[in-house]
């Protein structure tokens, strides 16, 4: 009983977390691990639990949704969901382990895109990139987060602030979007390829757990200022960097 209580609490915080800035996989992952779930396992689990979380909280965003300066949402969408597949497949043809060593200096690069991508775009002079580079930056990210998962939204979000010249505030419905769109067509691979439905009990307890926490997250978060939003992101990135390198130390 204590570990499904465990699940089910961790569930409830990935969806907030997820819905408000990112990184409830951090969350979602250990707490699965820590319940005796393998490696590989937890990873798919992690993705296949929090999709539907992922989308109440873009149910609440719906009408908030706006495209990058240069890309169309639907064009961008589609790229989320080829990446995902893609990142999916490698996650159950390549060992588990293999961005253990980088992901903390990806979380790192990420923060501080985050909390200084716009000054740097200005002091630089740069100007929205076009479909290509965006595209290009998207589909990586989909593979990674389609692979891992961990802070990939976070990234994306960074990723954004810098090439589409957006404030980090303003993007939270539509990184919403393409975390889901990442997040449906890995679950289906890991659905038919892997071994997460043996977890049964433990995937509907942090499945039901981040629909709670994604819907009631995002009606908070949708409420708050875009500053005090934007703070939330980056405190949330900064967060996730050290607990992962105080992890992998």
């Amino acid at each position: 009983m204590t570990a499904l209580l465990i699940v089910l609490l961790a569930g409830i915080a990935a969806g907030a977390l997820n819905s408000v800035g990112g990184g409830g996989s951090f969350v979602a992952f250990p707490a699965l691990v820590a319940v005796g779930v393998t490696a590989v396992t937890a990873n798919a689990a992690t993705t296949v639990a929090l999709l539907p979380g992922g989308l109440a909280s873009l149910w609440v965003y719906r009408r908030d949704l706006e495209p990058l300066p240069s890309t169309s949402i639907r064009v961008l969408t589609a790229t989320s969901v080829v990446g995902g597949a893609v990142g999916a497949a490698l996650l159950l043809a390549l060992p588990s382990n293999s961005f253990d060593a980088v992901v903390p200096w990806l979380l790192a690069f990420a923060t501080f895109v985050l909390a200084f991508g716009r000054r740097i775009a200005s002091a630089l002079r740069t100007t929205v990139a076009g479909r290509p580079v965006i595209m290009a930056g998207q589909l990586l990210l989909s593979i990674y987060g389609g692979y891992f998962g961990g802070a990939s939204g976070l990234m994306m979000v960074a990723f954004w602030s810098v090439a589409a010249s957006i404030d980090p505030g303003r993007v939270n419905p539509l990184r919403m979007a393409q975390m889901a769109a990442i997040y449906l067509t890995a679950a289906v691979v890991f659905l038919l390829a892997s071994d997460v439905l043996t977890e049964s009990a433990k995937l509907g307890l942090m499945l039901g757990g981040a629909i709670l926490g994604g819907y009631g997250g995002a009606t908070i978060a949708r409420k708050l200022p875009t500053p005090v939003l934007r703070a939330i992101v980056v405190g949330s990135a900064a967060a996730m960097t050290v607990v992962y390198f105080a992890v992998n130390s």
